[in-house]
């Protein structure tokens, strides 16, 4: 989910570099603050490329959550979930759920959209819809195919979708948010999916009843 397409770290394309400069600039400035031309002086080009492409600055952040979200919601794809059991689904998703949440560029994005809530609400409603709206809307849907193949019981998915969504974020999202911490490590990440599949689908229950 972050910007950058590689594990270096390093945008692959022209576009990719003008989403993560637009991004660094969007995160250290304020959306309000940010001028195209500070965007431009970070990664070059012109403002007619920008504008042809994007449209105008709201179109640029518009394009940075919707990237971010294609490429979590691209494990929920049709292709990508058949022949696979909803653990492994659910594993993936939150993989690169929790990736996506703790890389600078979302990171970035959540602190913006609540630094700029009351000034900008449709630029944060887009956000919520493109981003963790969208990826629980989606995540019902597969769920809701769980249900019906027998794998689960769930009278609301579009709930269970939310409530899985929360515990992936969980306190340690708040916690690098807030800067009391650093992104996890690899290892950390995949403990906590793990745990939060678990749960999902297991519960903390004993299966010893009185």
């Amino acid at each position: 989910m972050p910007v950058v397409a590689a594990k270096s770290g390093r945008p692959s394309s022209r576009r990719e570099i003008l989403l993560q400069a637009a991004a660094e600039v969007f995160f250290e400035q304020g959306y309000a603050a940010t001028s195209i031309d500070a965007i431009i002086e970070r990664a070059g080009g012109s403002k007619r490329n920008i504008y042809s492409e994007f449209g105008n600055k709201e179109g640029l952040f518009s394009a940075i959550v919707t990237e971010n979200a294609d490429r979590v919601l691209s494990t929920l794809a049709i292709e990508e979930i058949e022949g696979h059991d909803l653990r492994e689904t659910l594993t993936a998703f939150g993989q690169h759920l929790m990736s996506g949440y703790m890389s600078p560029t979302l990171i970035g994005i959540y602190r913006m959209a609540v630094t700029e809530a009351n000034r900008f609400p449709d630029l944060v409603r887009s956000f919520y819809d493109e981003g963790p709206g969208r990826a629980t809307s989606q995540l019902a849907q597969v769920i809701e195919l769980a249900k019906e193949r027998g794998e689960i019981r769930a009278d609301d998915c579009q709930r269970a979708a939310g409530h899985f969504v929360g515990m992936i974020r969980d306190n340690l999202h708040l916690q690098v948010i807030l800067g009391l911490r650093r992104p996890p490590s690899d290892k950390e990440m995949r403990a906590a999916v793990a745990s939060a599949v678990e749960l999902f689908l297991n519960g903390v229950r004993s299966g010893r009843r009185k």
